[in-house]
């Protein structure tokens, strides 16, 4: 190429070609930039009065966040006390000590919207009230009975004469099991979830469902209840129309919970067929003199009716609720505080020597004294829900209005200083044991 001669290029093949418009936006105008920016600025401004007003105004300019929120739950504005307790959610020991630190009683706010309220109180003059002197006018109320419809109207969920009514023949029953039992038949100590199913299921349908067999099956009965008992402690903690949605659409826990529902209906109804059956063919005056145990659903289907006025035992219905209310005391509760008893007395054995050469009287009073102890620490229902029909003054002093939810924490109040003394957290079967200074 000679100099000074022009270079020409070839053509790209998209020369001569139109091109569309680029997709990128257009600059935007300067007056909607410096809008943006005092939006911006006005929400920083916003939350930082909010701050100030919750840490200076209110005389908490002293305190560091820290040291307040160990002291109590933080009434934070729409979220309430939601952050304290994701805070502690793994930590219930810290949220025992808050309660011991705002006098024994105060109230619980949820989110702003779900509208969940609830004065929790471990103090023993507001329980005693509560449970006692004033016992006609705190209920379980309608919210607990929907919380916990899958167990029907059976004795976990009535109020009333109704209850008053299922109290006093399950108390009959009871005593009547009882007696059986002691007739002959030796304690087995086994700490299982399935060894107390098969006895529970033994003692009140007389069916051994053998879950407890060397396969370890899985048992669809046993397996409803534990989905039935997680769905209802989500319902206890998450807002009402939030599970209420979720049974709607069948999702999440609710719909383990109704699955749970039919599972229990078909298999409380294959019980009571077959119990009503073998009645009809043994007859009703059939004689258990040779020292077999009448069973609970035999009882029921027994019962009679002179004594219990609201009791129907020809309804299935009502005899399968009240299944599954016996169901659940005897295998949850009872495996429960069985686990505790025997694994804190295998941790706390030095008071064993000193009554190694004493009666069995003397055992014998040691171990119901130990067997108190650890329901104190490790009850195995940790709280009670109360709901008063009218508005009431509790002793510390708190008025509470109608159908409010009333919590005891049942497992905090074992644990309380100001209820048990300073070693309240700790494991000693001898507290309730007068004999022990003297008999060593």
């Amino acid at each position: 190429m000679e100099e000074g001669e022009e270079i020409v290029y070839p053509k790209k093949a998209t020369d001569g070609i139109k091109r569309l418009p680029s997709s990128s936006p257009p600059p935007l105008p300067t007056s909607l930039l410096a809008s943006i920016g005092l939006f911006e600025a006005s929400i920083f401004l916003f939350c930082f009065l909010i701050f100030y007003y919750f840490l200076v105004n209110k005389h908490y300019g002293n305190l560091l966040i820290k040291k307040y929120l160990q002291r109590c739950p933080w009434n934070w504005p729409v979220l309430r006390m939601l952050p304290a307790v994701l805070m502690r959610f793994n930590r219930i020991d810290d949220a025992i000590s808050i309660i011991e630190k705002t006098n024994l009683t105060f109230l619980f706010k949820g989110l702003w919207f779900s509208r969940i309220y609830a004065l929790i109180t471990v103090d023993p003059d507001n329980i005693h009230h509560i449970l006692t002197s004033n016992f006609s006018n705190y209920v379980k109320g309608p919210e607990f009975k929907e919380i916990f419809d899958v167990y029907g109207d059976a004795i976990f969920n009535p109020d009333g004469e109704l209850w008053k009514n299922l109290r006093m023949s399950f108390q009959v029953i009871l005593h009547q099991q009882v007696a059986i039992q002691r007739k002959g038949q030796s304690w087995t100590c086994m700490i299982s979830i399935r060894f107390m199913f098969d006895i529970s299921l033994i003692s009140i349908t007389g069916s051994d469902p053998q879950s407890l067999s060397i396969e370890m099956p899985e048992v669809e009965f046993a397996k409803a209840f534990n989905n039935a008992g997680e769905a209802i402690l989500f319902r206890n903690f998450i807002p009402r129309f939030l599970w209420k949605f979720q049974r709607w659409m069948g999702l999440g826990q609710e719909k383990m919970l109704l699955e749970a529902g039919v599972t229990f209906d078909r298999i409380c109804e294959k019980y009571i067929d077959a119990k009503r059956e073998e009645i009809r063919s043994q007859g009703i005056d059939h004689d258990h003199s040779n020292g077999e145990s009448e069973d609970v659903l035999t009882s029921y289907i027994k019962l009679d009716t002179s004594k219990y006025e609201l009791l129907d035992p020809s309804n299935d219905k009502f005899i399968g609720e009240t299944l599954l209310s016996f169901i659940f005391a005897g295998r949850d509760t009872t495996a429960t505080a069985i686990t505790w008893f025997f694994g804190l007395l295998t941790k706390t054995l030095t008071w064993k020597p000193r009554f190694a050469k004493k009666s069995p009287q003397i055992y014998w009073k040691l171990f119901k004294s130990a067997l108190y102890e650890a329901v104190r620490i490790y009850p195995p229902i940790p709280f009670e829900r109360k709901s008063p029909i009218k508005s009431d003054v509790l002793p510390s002093g708190y008025k509470i209005d109608a159908n409010s939810n009333i919590i005891i924490s049942i497992y905090a109040l074992g644990r309380m200083r100001s209820v048990w003394g300073e070693d309240a957290w700790e494991f000693k079967p001898e507290m309730d044991f007068k004999d022990w200074r003297v008999q060593t």
